[in-house]
């Protein structure tokens, strides 16, 4: 340890300068706060996204574009996915309960299945929704889909 390596401990000093403790801080009389007004007083919270009166940028912008109220989301299965899954779980059956079982969806969501990738194994399939590239393809391997609603 030489003379020019001491430092206090951390915490023993501080930088930054006290706000609010008179003209000798070097800040003056307001703190830098300005003069009057709301943010130069005590307790001063801004709300999120208050502007100070400018009309709010979500109020700025235009509107664009439509939310179908009626749209149905699903969970997508392609048949590669699928026959990855039968190995990994042993499933004979694709069905929305096993996939929520083995916490591959959760509870509310209902289940597509698309043809994207190659299926090998004979299963059986009961879900919401098939497409018909999908349905032939599970068809041709001995497989039968079901739809449940």
């Amino acid at each position: 340890m030489k003379l020019h390596q001491l430092r206090p401990a951390k915490g023993a000093t501080h930088k930054d300068k006290r706000l609010g403790r008179g003209e000798a801080s070097g800040h003056g009389g307001t703190s830098t706060k300005g003069n009057k007004g709301q943010q130069a007083r005590t307790g001063y919270k801004s709300k999120m996204a208050h502007e100070g009166g400018q009309m709010p940028i979500q109020r700025r912008l235009p509107k664009r574009g439509f939310k179908n109220p009626h749209r149905v989301e699903y969970a997508v299965f392609n048949l590669g996915q699928i026959e990855q899954l039968s190995a990994k779980y042993d499933l004979q059956e694709v069905s929305v309960e096993n996939l929520y079982v083995n916490g591959l969806i959760k509870k509310s969501e209902k289940v597509k299945i698309l043809a994207n990738g190659d299926l090998k194994t004979k299963l059986v399939f009961k879900v919401d929704a098939v497409s018909e590239k999908a349905k032939t393809a599970i068809e041709a391997v001995g497989g039968t889909v079901e739809i449940v609603k």
